[in-house]
């Protein structure tokens, strides 16, 4: 099993929220469409769900992305800072 400096957290923690935020517009896309029409169109549900999830995401989940994308750039400044090193030692040979 690989294990990761600093772990995965903030990736696991904003993809299940996104989930959750999902699965919740869905039901309450679903449930709307069957009370209204009286039948609901699954696809057209799981559209809507989707585009309302999208844009709840963008700003209910604020503070988990910034925390994924910090995350994200520090990870990526660690690996460049390596393959530096590397590139580095490979030039001195």
């Amino acid at each position: 099993m690989t294990t990761y400096p600093g772990g995965v957290k903030e990736f696991w923690v904003y993809t299940g929220l996104r989930v959750v935020l999902f699965v919740a517009a869905l039901a309450v896309v679903f449930s709307a469409w069957l009370l209204i029409a009286g039948e609901a169109n699954i696809l057209a549900s799981v559209v809507i769900a989707f585009l309302v999830s999208g844009i709840g995401s963008y700003f209910l989940l604020e503070r988990q992305r910034q925390a994924l994308a910090q995350h994200v750039e520090a990870r990526a400044s660690r690996a460049t800072t390596k393959f530096d090193e590397m590139k580095t030692k490979e030039d001195v040979d």
